[in-house]
């Protein structure tokens, strides 16, 4: 079969999926032909990556859904509560798939066990054994049906987000029980759909506390697994809200502050985003000013990463503004279901529905800017850490500028970049001689280099402040030498490092291998079992699990290079 690319890890190759990419290709050239040639060349030539361009002007890119808006009781209250159990999990399969193919990015559900407990008893649906044994099952099959499924154009899953750990009804928690150990027990090469525990004071984060034991069993899943993550609901960036308006998607998108209405992740979604090649602008920085000092050099570099800004904000607003012109019957799910912040079906224009959502300047490569620029790693010495953490203040400055002046929504997001983490320094490296370019991939945002070997607390701590500077969404990982199963203890302890330091999202990675021929799991490049040489290896990309083959060239580089987070 021709092979034209992987561009995500989540990708199987199908007869579809070769004709969707096939198309999708020559309309991308075809989107690109119609923007101003200024914007289309940043483009091409690596400056920028406009994210999901086959969507340009036809669609938005994510969505947590306001599932409760208008479920549709009547479907079900004349049923019995078996019929209603299943079918509720049906509509759930049934609005996934219908969104993914509405839409460009991911989907979430950001109280995925509450809403459950209040739509099962809005339908009285009683909490007997049988039912339980039953919504236990349901969940079982939702968790193998996210993982399994790549329909979406013939070739991708769904990237699905359940946000879970809030609700303080019974049936709530039973919920939330069954998804972690449903997804616990479904062995390692379930790794989907991404499942968010949200950690709160009062709630689940103090032994005290009423959900602590279901705290604790989302992190024992978490050292077997990597899989839940964790939404640092107490941490700066989110203390201020309630945090059941608070989700994430399993890459990192945040979409919380709004200048329209509610600020809430409900119902609310990114518009668009675009990366900014932050290394290239160093290069074109230090290529010119290389006599300069550092603080020169770093105002130029912020200077040019302005004028490089502006132009990005004019292609997002022309982004949403063709959006905003189609019709409202080009979106018939949204129209039917309702899940967004205002409903589709009584609407005037998109615009009402749209104005909602994000639009977000992404970045990469910051700890490759400090090198290019000082010939150091930004990470170890406390005056580059601080040059960097300025870069990062300025650019949130001028995303904020941009918010009060077009009355936007309007952030800075810390791109997840799977496919750019290659595909920008390949550019790159036609163009300029460093050697940073030798290791074929730039570090995620703001992220420290993954094969720094410092101490895990060290890691969390400094990227602290990126968090509540990245309003568009930011994610850090710990990197562990193998699976810490049974400490959770030791996982909570860093949790509350993240707390303390102003994380809003934290993740955790090990090398997860399985013996394709026995099953045996563990880290090994020879099955230690059997002796097999046929290895599935499971790691964490662009938020998401997935396995290793099907990584983009840029994140098998990174992969090799990753090191543990020292204790």
């Amino acid at each position: 079969m021709i092979d034209f690319g992987i561009e995500n890890a989540s990708q199987r190759k199908s007869y579809i999926g070769l004709i969707f990419n096939k198309g999708e290709k020559l309309y991308k050239n075809e989107v690109l032909d119609s923007l101003p040639i200024e914007w289309a060349e940043l483009h091409k030539n690596g400056s920028i990556h406009i994210h999901d361009l086959d969507g340009y002007g036809l669609t938005y890119n994510c969505l947590t859904f306001n599932l409760l808006n208008k479920f549709p009781y009547h479907r079900f209250k004349e049923k019995k509560d078996t019929r209603k159990i299943i079918e509720i999990f049906e509509y759930l399969k049934e609005i996934i798939a219908k969104i993914g193919n509405e839409q460009s990015g991911g989907m979430s559900f950001a109280n995925f066990d509450d809403d459950l407990s209040i739509i099962f008893k809005n339908l009285s649906i009683t909490e007997t054994e049988n039912n339980l044994d039953l919504i236990k099952d349901c969940i079982s099959s939702f968790i193998l049906w996210c993982n399994n499924s790549h329909e979406r154009a013939g070739q991708v899953s769904y990237y699905v987000s359940l946000n879970i750990g809030l609700s303080i009804q019974n049936i709530g928690k039973k919920i939330c029980e069954f998804i972690i150990e449903e997804f616990e027990d479904a062995g390692n090469e379930v790794i989907k759909p991404n499942i968010i525990f949200k950690v709160k004071q009062g709630i689940n984060r103090n032994q005290e506390d009423e959900n602590y034991f279901l705290y604790e069993k989302a992190c024992l899943c978490t050292a077997k697994k990597m899989i839940p993550t964790y939404l640092l609901c107490d941490s700066t960036p989110n203390k201020k809200y309630n945090p059941t308006e608070i989700a994430v998607m399993g890459c990192r998108t945040r979409v919380l502050q709004n200048n329209h209405g509610k600020e809430t992740s409900i119902g609310r979604g990114n518009i668009d985003y675009i990366t900014i090649n932050l290394p290239r602008i160093a290069f074109e920085i230090e290529k010119q000013y290389f006599s300069s000092t550092t603080d020169e050099k770093i105002e130029k570099f912020i200077f040019k990463w302005k004028e490089t800004a502006t132009i990005v904000k004019n292609i997002l607003l022309d982004r949403y503004n063709k959006l905003i012109e189609l019709p409202i019957n080009d979106f018939p799910t949204n129209l039917k279901y309702d899940l967004w912040i205002d409903n589709f079906s009584n609407t005037p224009n998109l615009r009402e529905i749209f104005k909602n959502g994000t639009f977000s300047i992404g970045f990469i490569g910051l700890s490759e800017v400090i090198e290019i620029l000082t010939d150091k790693k930004y990470y170890n010495i406390e005056e580059l850490y601080q040059k960097a953490v300025y870069i990062v203040k300025s650019m949130r400055n001028y995303i904020d500028e941009l918010r009060q002046l077009y009355n936007m929504n309007f952030t800075l997001l810390a791109t997840s970049g799977e496919l750019i983490s290659g595909r920008f320094p390949s550019i790159d490296k036609n163009i300029f001689k460093h050697k940073i370019l030798e290791k074929e991939y730039y570090t995620n945002s703001f992220h420290i280099d993954v094969d720094s070997n410092i101490p895990a607390t060290e890691k969390i701590k400094k990227e602290g402040i990126f968090h509540e500077l990245c309003n568009g969404g930011a994610i850090t990982y710990v990197e562990l030498k193998s699976s810490p199963i049974g400490n959770y203890e030791g996982l909570q302890e860093l949790i509350e490092v993240g707390i303390s330091n102003g994380t809003s999202y934290l993740g955790f990675n090990f090398p997860l291998d399985i013996c394709e021929n026995c099953g045996e799991k563990g880290v090994f490049d020879k099955c230690e079992n059997c002796g097999s040489e046929k290895i599935k290896r499971i790691r964490r990309v662009s938020g998401y699990l997935e396995i290793l083959d099907y990584f983009t060239q840029g994140k098998k580089a990174e992969v090799k290079n990753r090191k543990k987070n020292i204790d």
